[in-house]
């Protein structure tokens, strides 16, 4: 997983430049998979959820939209380490506050920043 994520880092271009869901280089052969399972922490109260979302689709939580464009596992262990890309915007601002691959095994790698919500990916299925 570090290999990929240094494949990642390096293949990113400049601080700052946005990744489509298509420009992930990954030496690591993975699969699509149609399920991402999120969870959710609302720090304003404390509660988290375990939150479920079609790629393609686009879910609520608190005042987050999060939009699934895709998510990919490794297809010799495909309930090994997942990666999301995600398009998560608060509903009260027109740009996303974040939009790009999230990683299971490394949250804080690239993380939502909100200052009430925490979103991070946990793992994706196939159904």
């Amino acid at each position: 997983m570090i290999r990929a994520l240094l494949a990642l880092a390096l293949t990113a271009g400049p601080a700052g430049a946005a990744l489509s869901a298509g420009e992930v280089t990954n030496p690591e052969v993975t699969v699509a998979a149609g399920v991402i399972h999120l969870r959710g922490l609302d720090n304003l109260n404390g509660i988290s959820r375990d939150l479920e979302v079609r790629v393609g689709e686009t879910l609520s939580f608190g005042q987050l939209e999060i939009e699934a464009e895709a998510c990919r596992v490794p297809r010799d262990d495909p309930k090994g380490d997942a990666e999301a890309f995600l398009r998560i915007r608060d509903v009260r601002d027109t740009a996303p506050r974040f939009s790009g691959w999230m990683f299971a095994s490394s949250p804080a790698l690239s993380a939502l920043d909100h200052p009430r919500y925490d979103v991070w990916v946990v793992s994706c299925s196939m159904s």
